[in-house]
């Protein structure tokens, strides 16, 4: 593959890169800390709204959808993608002002390909043009999620309408003020053959039986004003076009939607894990311990020489997965995603976690976004699968390539 990006991603770069210097980093700070005072926790603030006006101005929105959803978008592929994802990656929040934040992502192309028409003049077209958000309903308290033929919530035909029945957790995006839409997995038949039991279905905020239990943290961290919530189904009524595609095609709809959705993960954390670097490379230089600057200690330097190279390992892995996607498709890029999936989240939090360490007391607390950062690579070693189940995975298809 040519390492060089195009002349188009090189301009996206510069475009952006100078969108997070001019609106994004300056207020950095000011941002968290006004989220954390929001009397409504779970608000929007206005800031955002005004920085996602300025980023549509600025031609910077849904950079994520490939070409097949123009008009909307930039059309880019998944390796002209991989760069910017990095660069708003340097900042958590900040995917959010381009329209590049899950599970938004992943539910708007799950709309684009097996939405009806209907569904995509009620949430498609409003989600693209920043006017809601939305959230992915999968995972359940009751039951080891990791293996999602375990999933419980029952989706049951009722003349026009599904009845839907369960208990989710980590619902992303759920506990936002404008999240008017759901995606939800669950069980239509429990007797037909395994993969074939699931299905996806639509299902508004606001439909009867539907209860927010709870705003679910992550280690401690809530990620307002978006959050993770705990919603219970009780007898939930949606009309039965609501149901994406058919009965039974519940899995092969999330392979459809995880493919990008975990390689868009791991793009965010090599710009989670650089910045994490460069603070560490300034900090270092800046402190005085022993009589002289940290990093003049040799134990120091090799640690940052570590990270830069576990960093830019999983930099190639990516760009060579967004490749091979682009060439031949998410089916036969599974080994390569699955691969960076589990080196990504890994190399994040060690990386991390060696920032932390050299920025000290100071690398834990509020003042910096380490914790946050570190908190959040943690979470992605479980999100879209934990990695047991990717090396499980990954190690019988290269054992089954092999042996053909």
């Amino acid at each position: 593959m040519n390492f060089d990006y195009s002349d188009k991603t090189n301009a996206l770069i510069d475009r952006l890169q100078a969108f997070m210097d001019e609106h994004i980093y300056p207020i950095e700070q000011e941002y968290i800390e006004a989220v954390h005072s929001n009397t409504d926790r779970w608000t929007t603030l206005p800031l955002m709204h005004e920085l996602k006006e300025k980023a549509k101005a600025a031609g910077l929105w849904n950079l994520f959808l490939p070409e097949e959803y123009l008009p909307y978008g930039a059309g880019l592929s998944n390796l002209e993608y991989a760069p910017l994802c990095e660069i708003m990656g340097r900042v958590i929040w900040s995917s959010e002002v381009f329209n590049c934040s899950a599970p938004d992502t992943g539910n708007m192309e799950v709309l684009a390909r097996y939405g009806s028409e209907q569904n995509k003049k009620d949430y498609l077209e409003p989600l693209l043009n920043g006017e809601i958000r939305s959230a992915f309903a999968m995972t359940e308290p009751a039951v080891a999620s990791s293996d999602a033929t375990n999933i419980s919530t029952s989706i049951v035909r009722d003349g026009d309408e599904y009845v839907i029945n369960g208990r989710k957790w980590y619902t992303s995006g759920a506990m936002n003020t404008n999240c008017k839409i759901m995606v939800v997995m669950g069980k239509t038949d429990p007797s037909a053959e395994r993969h074939r039991q699931q299905s996806q279905i639509l299902v508004p905020m606001n439909t009867p039986g539907v209860t927010i239990v709870r705003p679910m943290s992550a280690m401690g961290y809530y990620d307002e004003p978006v959050g993770h919530a705990e919603v219970n189904f009780d007898n939930v009524r949606v009309p039965a076009d609501n149901l994406l595609v058919g009965e039974g095609e519940g899995f092969a709809i999330a392979q459809g939607r995880l493919g990008p959705g975990r390689i868009h993960h791991c793009m965010r954390l090599i710009g989670c894990a650089q910045r994490a670097l460069d603070l560490a490379c300034g900090r270092v230089e800046s402190r005085v311990a022993f009589g002289s600057p940290l990093s003049k200690q040799q134990s120091v330097r090799e640690s940052i020489a570590q990270m830069h190279c576990d960093i830019e390992q999983a930099r190639l892995l990516t760009l060579k997965a967004a490749d091979k996607m682009d060439r031949y498709g998410n089916k036969v890029s599974r080994d390569l995603i699955a691969a960076i999936k589990i080196v990504a989240p890994n190399m994040a939090c060690n990386v991390i976690d060696q920032a932390i360490q050299m920025h000290g007391a100071a690398g834990t607390s509020q003042d910096f976004i380490l914790s946050a950062s570190y908190a959040y690579a943690r979470t992605v070693k479980l999100a879209d699968g934990p990695d047991q189940v990717h090396m499980m995975q990954l190690g019988r298809n290269l054992i089954k390539d092999k042996n053909a």
